[in-house]
């Protein structure tokens, strides 16, 4: 039910398709003998989008994101405002002004129109030096908390209880090697080194790479200081 699959068909059907139902939890596909050529403009990425919004967030920063439609990242925009960042919604731009120190908050992952899967660890990572305890709850896929073990060698202090994490604050996080386990969680990584006092090294960022068009010269834009070394 999520808005890429209704992006999906929608482009499909331009092409001469016939599915009913995207956006539902039941999709129906007519076949047709051939699709035909068009023109068509991909969504914006709400996860790329989540993504930077965090970094701001984690950063104590202020950021102003071009994106049509927050509507698809309302779950976490109720979020990052319940941890203390200020965000307004105006001509197709997102503005975050984010405060000295988050605060602590629940997180429950739901299908669409619920908090995503995929922002899980990204805010989690932010929530590490955020004032208070905050409690993840998993409830879409299974080992989603591999990104844990890299963050505690930075120093967060998170407890893993089946589908549940626990994530107590921490003043600071400390610069360290660490291995990206998958793609979000990759990212959080990196948005953990943001934070942390020193030098962090990310490895294994073919996962990040996947998922991300240039996510280091987005957030070097916003004033980071990261450098991808060729080979990595």
């Amino acid at each position: 039910m999520e808005p890429e699959i209704i992006d999906l068909a929608n482009c499909l059907n331009k092409m001469g398709a016939k599915i009913d139902g995207a956006g539902t939890n039941i999709i129906k596909i007519t076949g047709v003998e051939r699709l035909k050529d068009i023109s068509y403009t991909v969504m914006e990425d709400r996860i790329e989008a989540g993504t930077l919004l965090c970094a701001g967030a984690a950063t104590g920063g202020k950021i102003c994101l071009n994106y049509k439609t927050p509507e698809h990242i309302r779950p976490l925009l109720n979020k990052l405002e319940e941890a203390g960042c200020t965000i307004k919604i105006e001509r197709k731009k997102v503005y975050l002004q984010a405060p000295k120190k988050l605060k602590a908050v629940d997180i429950k992952t739901m299908p669409y129109p619920g908090f995503p899967t995929d922002l899980q660890s990204v805010l989690a990572g932010t929530l590490t030096t955020a004032k208070g305890t905050s409690v993840v709850i998993e409830n879409i896929f299974e080992n989603r908390y591999r990104y844990v073990a890299e963050l505690k060698k930075m120093g967060a202090k998170i407890t893993i209880e089946g589908k549940m994490a626990v994530i107590k604050g921490v003043r600071k996080l400390s610069g360290a090697k660490v291995k990206s386990t998958d793609l979000r969680g990759g990212a959080c990584l990196v948005l953990a080194g943001l934070v942390a006092k020193g030098t962090t090294e990310v490895t294994n960022i073919e996962y990040i790479l996947r998922g991300y068009e240039h996510l280091e010269q987005k957030l070097n834009g916003l004033g980071a200081k990261i450098k991808v070394k060729e080979g990595e």
